[in-house]
């Protein structure tokens, strides 16, 4: 089994990465496009050089490579993606050759979080149009893909995952709850701007508080992303 990810920046995502990597049956892959969603778009992101140096620029190879052999002969891969890297010049037919999740969190945390390690983000930073049109393209090809909310995994990791490994036919595995602190082997080079916070963690977080107080700007990049997680919320396991 190959699946895909998707999800935007302060998603839960590398939390969700980490609880496959637990797993003996899974390899995994850290944002793979990432590389070449810089490159073709030109943005200033921290640490941008050392990542486009770390992968591949060409996102026909990085589709070869998410299609090809799993890596260390393993039976499952699991593909972290961000949605905002699928710009134009990126290809989508692939993803239908894989199993499409969607991990989704409410705009407002994201906003409030992704502002804190990034300036002045806008709606097409944070990813929430794009996992919209990815839901679509599928869906019109006649897929159903899984929608997951960050907040329901964090209020209940195992029934969750649960859940989500018996809608795609996956057998459960308990070590997905749990994972060592500092770090995964396959994390991309960006870790280290990023990644502080799921370092320290040996397992996920727990449940989230009240939605946070947000600046008028971040409240309007929050609004502008709720019809689209209003969609895939409408479509989430456990709605």
């Amino acid at each position: 089994m190959r699946i895909a990810m998707w999800s935007g920046p302060r998603n839960l995502s590398t939390a969700m990465m980490y609880a496959f990597g637990a797993r003996s049956d899974f390899a995994v892959v850290d944002e793979p496009f990432y590389a070449a969603y810089l490159t073709q778009t030109g943005l200033d992101h921290p640490m941008r050089d050392d990542i486009i140096a770390s992968q591949s620029t060409d996102p026909n190879v990085v589709i070869d490579e998410l299609l090809g052999s799993v890596p260390a002969q393993k039976p499952h891969f699991y593909q972290k993606h961000m949605s905002q890297h699928m710009i134009p010049g990126v290809p989508r037919d692939w993803v239908s050759q894989v199993t499409n999740v969607f991990l989704i969190r409410h705009p407002a945390r994201v906003a409030a979080s992704f502002s804190a390690k990034f300036d002045n983000p806008t709606l097409e930073d944070i990813g929430f149009v794009q996992q919209a049109e990815l839901f679509d393209q599928l869906t019109m090809l006649g897929a159903s893909p899984v929608v997951i909310d960050s907040a329901d995994i964090r209020r209940d990791p195992e029934t969750m995952l649960k859940r989500l490994c018996a809608v795609i036919d996956l057998p459960w595995d308990p070590a997905m709850l749990q994972w060592h602190a500092g770090g995964h082997a396959d994390d991309g080079v960006w870790a280290a701007h990023w990644y502080g916070a799921v370092h320290r963690s040996t397992g996920f977080a727990a449940a989230e508080g009240p939605l946070p107080d947000l600046t008028d700007t971040q409240a309007q990049l929050a609004d502008a992303a709720m019809p689209a997680y209003e969609k895939l919320r409408a479509a989430a396991l456990g709605s």
